[in-house]
């Protein structure tokens, strides 16, 4: 009932954004001579926030025409390589001459992102993305919107997002690196344990873990002790919608997009307020610039995608209730999820000391459980001045994390020739 409350209410304002892009275009026209003017600039900032506030966010660009590496313009690609219903995996291609000029080599170590699936688009591992690319053949895994998935196609849980991390790393056919960020870690371990113990020849050289909620009982943050207080029936009952009408996927129970949205915006609500009213003052002040950060950030940010019912409660009761992965529990399809068979895998874990989503502890917790790795193909990193999202986006993941990893999968490269 509420997805279709929320798809009613987003078409009966359209009639209001219509008149309010009006509005903006009226005022902000140069033949306007009170275009200038105090209450024109006041009106235009108005009916341009409204327009924004309320107008639908589809899934961003990826935006990677041109990378930097060594001062130097370097053109990018990319292309689906891997595909199902559910995911693409996405390859970002250097120009080859533009490498050549560079003096790089045609071939890098490949690289698997394994991007979250909780809310958001891959595309906002946009700068992940980019400071792979400068050492790295870097491949993505490209999420798809449970309500654009017919029926027709069956479910989607957790087992088969392991699958689908399992199938990726076999199609690169070689002993390729993955990274996780954030919520991929358990499946993703669980994935390279299997393949370890198989001793499956596709298996990773190694893993690094972003962020992640390894173990979700180490310094709980206010989102495990929501998941962790809430009887399952809750998230079960006042989680779960049916997507409506015309969607591909319509009748598909879901995790809405739109509600991990609120969830999230809740929790820092006078932040986002406060950015808001600083974009009002900005275009009423003329300063385009700032504005134009305001909308890059939220244009990223208040993009969603639905998740399917029983992956998003898998997740739950796996993760952040169960805690079956490090208390040595996990079953994925018959087979005990045994990450201490993984031998020759290097381990990298990476934290922020100020993350509020996953705690510090969570993803160093994969250290513990990888107990047959030896010490010197581990490495576990702290830093002292990020947050959730500093830990894979900015200037302290290019200056001061990715260096690290990439030094640690040069390391484990150079370990398998």
């Amino acid at each position: 009932m509420l997805y279709s409350v929320h798809e009613a209410t987003y078409y009966a304002t359209v009639p209001l954004r219509a008149a309010a892009r009006i509005t903006r275009e009226f005022w902000r026209s140069a033949l306007n001579p009170a275009a200038e003017t105090q209450l024109g600039k006041t009106l235009f900032a108005a009916a341009d926030l409204f327009s924004n506030v309320t107008r639908r966010y589809g899934k961003p660009d990826w935006k990677l025409d041109t990378i930097s590496i060594e001062g130097q313009s370097v053109g990018v690609t990319h292309s689906v390589v891997w595909a199902s219903p559910w995911c693409k995996m996405l390859h970002f291609r250097r120009d080859p001459a533009d490498m050549a000029r560079l003096g790089r080599p045609a071939k890098s170590p490949p690289v698997l992102i394994v991007a979250p699936l909780s809310g958001h688009y891959a595309t906002l591992l946009r700068g992940t993305v980019e400071g792979f690319l400068q050492d790295h053949e870097v491949y993505i895994t490209d999420w798809v919107n449970a309500r654009e998935v017919p029926m027709l196609q069956g479910r989607f849980d957790f087992h088969d997002y392991i699958d689908h991390v399992r199938s990726m790393l076999t199609h690169l056919g070689t002993r390729a690196h993955v990274v996780a960020v954030c919520q991929p870690g358990p499946p993703v371990l669980a994935a390279v344990a299997l393949m370890a113990e198989d001793a499956d020849p596709c298996r990773p050289a190694s893993m690094t873990f972003m962020g992640s909620p390894i173990d979700a009982r180490l310094s709980p943050t206010v989102t495990n002790k929501l998941a962790e207080d809430r009887p399952f029936a809750w998230f079960k009952s006042n989680m779960i919608y049916t997507v409506p009408a015309p969607y591909a996927g319509m009748m598909r129970r879901v995790y809405p997009g739109f509600v991990q949205l609120y969830s999230f915006m809740s929790m820092n609500q006078e932040r986002h307020q406060e950015a808001h009213e600083k974009y009002f003052k900005d275009l009423v002040a003329g300063d385009g610039d700032e504005a134009e950060k305001h909308l890059e950030f939220y244009d990223e940010y208040l993009s969603v995608l639905d998740l399917t019912e029983e992956f998003y409660l898998q997740t739950i009761d796996y993760v952040f209730q169960a805690y079956a992965l490090p208390k040595g529990e996990l079953m994925h399809r018959g087979r005990l999820v045994r990450p201490d068979q993984i031998t020759d895998i290097a381990l990298m874990t990476v934290e922020g000391a100020k993350d509020d989503i996953s705690g510090v502890g969570q993803t160093q917790a994969a250290h513990a459980l990888c107990t047959a790795i030896g010490e010197d193909m581990r490495q576990l990193y702290v830093h002292p001045d990020v947050g959730h999202y500093g830990v894979f986006n900015g200037r302290r993941f290019r200056e001061d994390i990715y260096p690290r990893v990439r030094d640690m999968i040069a390391k484990a490269q150079a370990a398998q020739v």
